[in-house]
C-alpha cells in the first residue's frame, strides 16, 4: 500500500480474485450447518408459494366453470395455508441469519484486529488512522452480510429459479420459451457493464476512506484546530471530501442501479409478448386457458423476480468486492517485525547491552544510523543527546525491536552469563523485561489505577500506590475526588500533560524492568515537580541499566556516560564533565542551552 494523506486514494497493490472468496469461505464454514437450514427453511418456503399460480389456475379453469364451491373453500385453505407456511419458515431463517452475520463480522473483525496489533510501527507511520479504522467498522459490516445473507440468498434464488422453470413448462411449454426469451439480452447487458461498477465502487470506497481518515484527524486535533481559528478552514476541506464521497457514491449508485432498470425493463416486455401471444393463441383455438395466461402471468413475475435478485446480489457482490479486497488486503500486509520461526523466550537479563555494527534506514537509502557500535554496561546510565532527527529515539526503537535492523546486531546479556540477539528472542520475553517511557504519553481511556497496571496486570493495589508515590504521582492523584478510582476521559483530556507523564512513568515503574528508556519523559513536567521526579528515578536507577533520552541538558549531568549522536552514530562519548573539557559538540550545544534558559530567566 502506497503512503497517503486524507486527502490522497489509496492505490490498490492486491487486485481481486476469486481466491478470495474462496479465502473468506473459512469464515461461512464456521456456521454451514445453520447456513444448510436456513438454505432448507428459505427453499421450502419458496417452493411452496410456487404452488399458488397453480391455485388460481384450477380455480379460475377447474372450480369457477363448475362452480364447485367446495374446491374454492379447499384452495382458498390452501392458499393461506401456503402464505402462513413462507412466513414462519422466512421468519426462522432471518432470526438465524442474523446471528449468523453478526458472528461473522466477530470473527473478521477479530482477526483484523489481532493483525493490526502485530504491524509494525512503520505501517501506521504512513496511514491516518481513519483509512485504518473504516476498513475494521465500516468495510467489515459491509462484507459480512454479503458472505451469509448474500450467498444463502444467491443458492435460494438459483435453486428457486430452477424450481420456476419447471412449474411453468409443466404449466405451458411454449409460453415459457417467450419467458426465456429475454435472458440473453439481460445476461449481456451485466457481462457489459461489470468493469465500470467495479471501478466506480472502488472509487467510491476510496472516497469514503479519505473521508473517515479526515473525521478522524479533526476530531483529534480539535483543540488545535480552534486555538488557531481553523473551523472555517477545516469545514471548507471536510465539504470538499464529502462532496467527493457523495459524487462517487452517486455515479456507483446510477451504474448499479441501471442493472435493476435493466431486469424491471425486460420483465415488462416479455410480460408484454407473453400476453400478446396468449390471447392471440387462446383466440386461435390453441387450447390456451384463461387460467393459463394468467398464471404464467405471474410465473414471469417469479422467474424474472429472482433474475433481479441475481443482479441485485451480484450488484452487493461488486460493491463488497472493493471492501473485501482492503480487508485482505491489511491482513496480507506483512508483519515485518515477528518472532523468528526458531525464536526461544529470553532469560532474565542483568541490563548488558552490545550494539554492534548497527546500521538502520526509516526508508530505502536513507540511514539514520551507520555501523554503529556501542556497549553498555550492567546499571549503567546512558544519556543520548543531539540535534532533532539524529537518531537518539532510533537508538531506543531499535533496542525494543519496534523495527529491524538493516545491518548489524543487538546483544542483551542473560544473568545465566549467556548472549542472546534480540532477533532470536519472542518479543513478549524482550520488551516484558524492558521498562519504555515514550515521548508521548498515551493515556487510555478507564480509572487511574487501571492506566497504572496497565503493563502489569497482576499487580496489587498496594503496587500501584508505592510506584505512584515514587515518581510523585500520589499527591495529585489522591487530591482527585475519586483518588485512584477517577475516571480518565479519552487520551487523558481530563489530566494536565505533566500528570499524564506522571501516571505514564508510574506505569513504567511499576513493571520492575532489568533496562529502563526514558525518551524525553520529562519535557511536559514543570521544573519544580521535574526536581521531585528526579528523586524517585534516581532510586529507580540503582543497579538498572538505563538509557535516557533527554532535551533538558541539565537532567542527564549525573549519568555515567552521555552519548552525542549525530551524521549517523556516535560523534561524542563520555561523562558530562569530560564532554565540557573537550569542548566539542556537547560543550557547544549545552552552553547554547544554558544561555537560552538564563535569557528566559531574564
Amino acid at each position: 500500500m502506497a503512503r497517503n494523506k486524507f486527502d490522497v486514494d489509496e492505490r490498490l497493490e492486491t487486485p481481486f480474485q476469486w481466491k478470495h472468496l474462496k479465502r473468506a469461505g473459512k469464515y461461512i464454514a464456521k456456521h454451514k450447518y445453520k447456513m444448510l437450514l436456513a438454505l432448507l427453511l428459505s427453499a421450502l418456503a419458496s417452493v411452496s408459494s410456487l404452488f399458488i399460480p397453480k391455485i388460481t389456475q384450477w380455480v379460475l379453469d377447474e372450480a369457477v366453470p363448475n362452480k364447485d364451491t367446495a374446491m374454492i373453500g379447499k384452495m382458498a385453505i390452501l392458499f393461506v395455508g401456503v402464505i402462513g407456511l413462507g412466513i414462519v419458515f422466512n421468519t426462522i431463517r432471518s432470526r438465524m441469519m442474523a446471528k449468523v452475520s453478526q458472528r461473522i463480522i466477530y470473527d473478521i473483525r477479530g482477526d483484523l484486529f489481532a493483525h493490526l496489533q502485530k504491524l509494525p510501527f512503520s505501517y501506521y507511520d504512513s496511514r491516518p488512522a481513519g483509512k485504518i479504522l473504516v476498513r475494521v467498522i465500516n468495510y467489515v459490516n459491509s462484507v459480512a452480510d454479503i458472505l451469509s445473507n448474500g450467498i444463502i440468498n444467491m443458492i435460494l434464488e438459483i435453486v428457486n429459479l430452477m424450481f420456476i422453470v419447471v412449474f411453468m413448462f409443466t404449466t405451458d411449454a411454449r409460453l415459457s420459451w417467450i419467458i426465456l426469451a429475454g435472458l440473453p439480452f439481460f445476461v449481456g447487458f451485466i457481462i457489459l457493464i461489470k468493469p465500470r461498477q467495479r471501478k466506480a465502487w472502488q472509487n467510491q470506497s476510496n472516497k469514503n476512506s479519505n473521508y473517515n481518515a479526515y473525521l478522524a484527524e479533526s476530531i483529534d486535533g480539535v483543540r488545535v484546530s480552534q486555538l488557531f481559528d481553523r473551523q472555517e478552514v477545516n469545514i471548507g476541506i471536510m465539504r470538499r471530501l464529502a462532496d467527493a464521497c457523495r459524487t462517487a457514491w452517486t455515479r456507483a449508485i446510477y451504474i448499479s442501479n441501471s442493472v435493476w432498470l435493466m431486469s424491471e425493463t425486460m420483465t415488462q416486455l416479455v410480460l408484454t409478448f407473453l400476453y400478446i401471444a396468449g390471447v392471440y393463441w387462446m383466440g386461435g383455438g390453441k387450447m390456451v386457458s384463461f387460467g393459463v395466461i394468467l398464471a404464467m402471468g405471474q410465473y414471469v413475475r417469479r422467474f424474472w423476480q429472482p433474475i433481479t435478485s441475481l443482479a441485485n446480489i451480484y450488484n452487493s457482490f461488486v460493491n463488497n468486492i472493493a471492501y473485501l479486497e482492503r480487508i485482505f488486503e491489511t491482513m496480507d500486509e506483512p508483519v515485518v517485525v515477528d518472532d523468528a520461526p526458531d525464536a526461544h523466550d529470553l532469560p532474565e537479563i542483568n541490563g548488558e547491552v552490545d550494539f554492534e555494527d548497527v546500521t538502520f534506514a526509516y526508508e530505502e537509502n536513507i540511514n539514520v544510523l551507520e555501523h554503529m557500535n556501542l556497549h553498555v554496561n550492567a546499571g549503567e546510565s546512558i544519556a543520548l543527546v543531539g540535534p532533532t532527527g539524529a537518531g537518539k529515539s532510533t537508538v531506543i526503537n531499535l533496542l525494543c525491536r519496534f523495527y529491524n535492523l538493516n545491518g548489524g546486531r543487538i546483544l542483551l546479556h542473560g544473568k545465566d552469563g549467556t548472549t542472546h540477539d534480540i532477533s532470536q528472542v519472542t518479543l513478549h520475553s524482550l520488551r516484558h523485561q524492558l521498562g519504555i517511557m515514550l515521548q508521548d504519553s498515551f493515556i487510555f481511556s478507564g480509572t487511574l489505577m487501571d492506566n497504572i497496571r496497565y503493563g502489569r496486570l497482576d499487580a496489587t493495589d498496594a503496587e500501584v500506590r508505592q510506584a505512584a508515590k515514587r515518581v510523585r504521582a500520589d499527591e495529585f492523584i489522591r487530591k482527585m475526588e475519586k483518588g485512584y478510582q477517577t475516571e480518565i476521559k479519552e487520551r487523558g483530556n481530563n489530566l494536565s500533560q505533566g500528570e499524564k507523564q506522571l501516571v505514564a512513568f508510574a506505569r513504567t515503574l511499576l513493571s520492575n524492568p532489568a533496562i529502563l528508556i526514558l525518551d524525553e519523559a520529562t519535557s511536559s513536567i514543570d521544573t519544580q515537580t521535574e526536581k521531585l521526579l528526579q528523586e524517585g528515578i534516581a532510586e529507580m536507577l540503582k543497579g538498572r541499566t538505563s538509557i535516557i533520552v533527554a532535551h533538558r541538558l541539565s537532567t542527564i549531568k549525573n549519568c555515567d556516560r552521555i552519548l552525542y549522536i549525530s551524521h549517523k552514530g556516535i560523534a561524542e562519548m563520555g561523562s558530562h564533565d569530560e564532554l565540557m573539557a573537550k569542548r566539542g559538540l556537547y560543550y557547544q550545544l549545552y552552553t547554547a542551552q544554558a544561555q537560552e534558559e538564563e535569557g528566559a530567566c531574564a
